[in-house]
């Protein structure tokens, strides 16, 4: 399955031929995937291919650089989020985001929690949302008992942790993760690799990851993506092939592909 192919699953996103640009350089050409619903899709590849620049693109987080610009479709439910009626804040509350190194808020772990809730008004129990939110981001058992303490006096497994409770407090359909274990240590790694496989029966997850071996335990579709060098000596990412992740690490139709999850590049 090679750029443009569908996997099997209800899709929540479709990418169509989507060019993304900064100014008048182009990060990323010509890419067309599909992201099942409640499975976990990981993209890979070497640095500067286009993981990030893409998932950015997935809840309008590019929006934010002013020389951003996209050229071609992204829908999530069939609706183009870039149509200039949609609110790219209701964008990210439906598809929430966790960034490379834990980001708590300077404020107590029950306030980080809560965050996002207060800020939309949510009209439910907070206690119950604390406890539900670190619940499904298995760290409830970690921290009832010190739930005003500050974020901070956390470790950084424990962190990341309560920002995925963070995201997730505000019921987000989809979570997506930028490179979330880079800075983590190998246990706290598998906490949140276990923590996907647990949170995917509720939430479509997308995540952007250099290590390989995490795919491979993680994913259920993997998406290799690639540069290739400009003539004007820049580099420009592509995708290269999108299957099934035991496919793409077992029997990949691109030699391309082959030689990086071999180790022969990257």
């Amino acid at each position: 399955m090679v750029n443009g192919a569908s996997p099997a699953g209800q899709p929540v996103f479709k990418v169509e031929n989507a060019d993304i640009f900064y100014g008048n350089f182009k990060a990323v050409r010509d890419v067309s995937l599909t992201i099942p619903k409640n499975q976990v899709t990981a993209f890979i590849g070497p640095s500067g291919c286009g993981k990030s620049t893409l998932l950015r693109c997935l809840n309008r987080l590019n929006d934010l650089i002013p020389s951003f610009r996209l050229e071609g479709r992204i829908t999530y439910h069939d609706k183009n989020i870039y149509d200039p009626d949609i609110d790219a804040v209701e964008v990210r509350r439906k598809i929430g985001m966790v960034f490379q190194k834990p980001n708590p808020f300077p404020k107590s772990i029950y306030d980080n929690v809560v965050y996002g809730a207060r800020v939309i008004n949510y009209k439910g129990d907070l206690d119950e949302l604390v406890e539900r939110s670190l619940r499904r981001a298995a760290l409830w058992d970690e921290v009832k008992d010190k739930l005003k303490q500050s974020g901070f006096s956390l470790s950084g497994g424990q962190q990341q942790r309560l920002c995925i409770a963070r995201t997730i407090a505000v019921e987000p359909e989809v979570v997506l993760m930028d490179e979330p274990c880079s800075a983590l240590d190998p246990i706290s790694t598998l906490k949140v690799e276990e923590l996907m496989h647990e949170l995917k029966a509720n939430y479509t997850i997308v995540i952007v990851t250099h290590n390989m071996q995490q795919a491979t335990r993680v994913a259920d579709m993997t998406a290799f993506f690639n540069a290739e060098a400009t003539p004007k000596g820049g580099k420009v990412g592509h995708l290269v092939e999108f299957d099934a992740t035991k496919t793409i690490f077992g029997s990949p139709q691109q030699q391309a592909t082959m030689d990086y999850v071999s180790g022969r590049f990257g």
